[in-house]
């Protein structure tokens, strides 16, 4: 940047824009009392001049910190690490820090030091991405005094949480498949202590019911391809089931390996389904059907929720996000139905 040159200010954006520069304030401050148009005039000319808020001075204006906290746990399956990363993302988009925890083991103690330490950094808010029960259990009973929003956990029992409708994305995912005329269709759950584990087995349960379906045992993975392997060997010694549900991309990658080896062919014989739509999925063969989660906009509505929270004190129910059924080459119609 020459000398002639300067950053974009507030005015600048005001000018660019045609609104006050009280607007333009409003909109970086997350206030909800705008028009959408009026709003989105306010971010094209901010994106537009490249313009960044000095966060700073709106902290000591506000007489606020204008960070969030983040807590989540060092699990490496692919929802929980993306949700982590568009909630950090979205944080920085609206204006604030983002200080993280990653905690090795949930526990009573390693929680209260996480919280203790992000309180001790002047967190506004606080995000914990936890679906296991024991973690629940604990960010329920907590006591922090400020804002505590739950992604991807029990959503049935706090009104601060923010998740995809795992249920919804289930039964679609059994009904694709129901729909291509199969009948015997096996699931291959999450571990059963994991919220969306337990809410993907209702999903696929309850869509075979509807259909007059007996549903089978599932058979229970934890969420890695090494299960998804044994669990599709099992599959493999079983002949009448044409067709696989998966609880999610990296089980279903570990199924697509054992029914390979046993000469189970894809989707001619057994079709096949997982949950995530991971950026692998239409790179796999065949390409996998599967149910695609918008993780930016859970990260997104996340940091809404806690903004509504920090500014007005309401507990407003967030309405669950809807998923989307990606369709590929893993599955087709029951073999003796293909013409």
């Amino acid at each position: 940047m020459t000398d002639t040159m300067k950053a974009p200010v507030m005015a600048d954006v005001a000018r660019l824009a045609g609104v006050s520069h009280q607007t333009v304030s409003r909109v970086i401050n997350g206030s909800s009392k705008l028009r959408p148009e009026t709003r989105d005039k306010v971010l094209a000319a901010i994106e537009r001049l490249g313009y960044r808020p000095n966060t700073a001075a709106r902290a000591l204006v506000r007489g606020r910190t204008g960070i969030i906290g983040i807590i989540g746990t060092a699990v490496v399956e692919f929802g929980p690490t993306s949700i982590h990363r568009t909630v950090e993302q979205a944080a920085r988009e609206a204006g604030f820090f983002a200080s993280s925890v990653n905690l090795a083991e949930m526990t009573r103690e390693s929680l209260d030091g996480a919280i203790e330490h992000l309180m001790t950094v002047g967190v506004e808010g606080i995000v914990m991405i936890a679906g296991h029960d024991a973690a629940l259990e604990m960010v329920r009973a907590q006591r922090s005094g400020i804002p505590f929003v739950v992604v991807e956990g029990d959503l049935s029992k706090g009104a601060l949480t923010v998740g995809v409708d795992q249920v919804a994305g289930a039964r679609m995912a059994t009904q694709h498949l129901l729909d291509l005329g199969h009948r015997e269709i096996v699931h291959v759950s999450g571990p059963l202590d994991w919220t969306e584990a337990r809410a993907r087995l209702e999903g696929w349960r309850g869509a075979l019911l509807d259909a007059g379906v007996r549903p089978a045992e599932p058979i229970v993975g934890d969420w890695s391809s090494q299960s998804g392997y044994a669990a599709g060997l099992t599959v493999c010694a079983m002949p009448d089931v044409t067709a696989v549900f998966a609880a999610n991309d990296q089980m279903a990658v570990g199924i697509l390996r054992a029914l390979h080896e046993r000469g189970r062919r894809v989707p001619s014989d057994i079709s096949v389904v997982g949950f995530d739509d991971i950026p692998e999925a239409e790179y796999l063969i065949p390409p996998l059907t599967t149910v695609r989660q918008d993780f930016p906009a859970v990260g997104r509505r996340a940091i809404e929720v806690i903004q509504e929270a920090m500014q007005d004190g309401e507990l407003t129910p967030s309405p669950l996000l809807q998923p989307v059924l990606v369709v590929r080459d893993s599955t087709a119609r029951r073999p003796e139905l293909a013409s």
